[in-house]
C-alpha cells in the first residue's frame, strides 16, 4: 500500500484497531484525539459501511492531551473496549484529563487500577509511538489522514471520499 511520504503505509496488522465489516471498503485514519477535524471525519465515517483502521497520530504541538488520550484508549484496549473508549473521547473533547478519563473508564466498566497502570506502561507509550512513526514515513503531517485505496486523503472526508466508502 502506498502512503504519501517516502515509506509505504504498513499494512493492516494483528496490533490495528479495526471496526466494520470485513468485506467493507478499507479506511485507514490517522487521527487525535482531541483535533475538532477527527471528530468530524469520526462522525461522517461511524455512518458508513466501511472497515476502518484507527492509528494514533497525536499532534502534541496543537492538542497537549492528544497524548494522554491515546494511551487511555490504548489501555482501555487492554481491557476489550477500545472502541468504546474512542467513541467516549470523541464525544467529549474538552474533558481530557486525568479525572475525566478516570471517570470515562468507570462509566465504561473498566478496572480502573488496571488501566491506571496500562495508560502509564512503557508498551502503551510505545504502541503510540509506533502509529505515530508510521504515519510520519508514510507522510502523515496532519490530521485528520485517512488511506483509502492506497491513496492518502487529508482531512475530514468530503462527499466523494464519502461514497468511495460506500456512504
Amino acid at each position: 500500500m502506498t502512503g504519501l511520504g517516502s515509506a509505504p503505509l504498513p499494512p493492516v496488522g494483528p496490533d490495528d484497531h479495526v471496526a466494520g465489516p470485513s468485506d467493507g471498503p478499507l479506511a485507514i485514519e490517522y487521527a487525535d484525539f482531541e483535533c475538532h477535524f477527527c471528530r468530524l471525519a469520526h462522525l461522517r465515517l461511524a455512518e458508513l459501511p466501511a472497515r476502518r483502521v484507527f492509528r494514533h497520530f497525536p499532534v502534541r504541538s496543537k492538542h497537549p492531551r492528544a497524548w494522554a488520550a491515546a494511551c487511555a484508549a490504548e489501555a482501555a484496549a487492554r481491557q476489550g473496549r477500545f472502541w468504546d473508549m474512542h467513541d467516549s473521547l470523541y464525544a467529549d473533547q474538552g474533558r481530557l484529563d486525568d479525572p475525566h478519563l478516570w471517570d470515562r473508564a468507570r462509566e465504561l466498566g473498566l478496572d480502573v487500577e488496571r488501566f491506571e497502570a496500562d495508560r502509564r506502561a512503557d508498551d502503551v507509550l510505545e504502541r503510540v509511538r509506533a502509529d505515530f512513526r508510521s504515519g510520519v514515513r508514510a507522510g502523515v503531517v496532519t490530521t485528520p489522514t485517512l488511506f483509502v485505496d492506497g491513496a492518502g486523503h487529508v482531512g475530514v472526508p468530503d462527499a466523494d471520499l464519502l461514497a468511495r466508502l460506500g456512504g
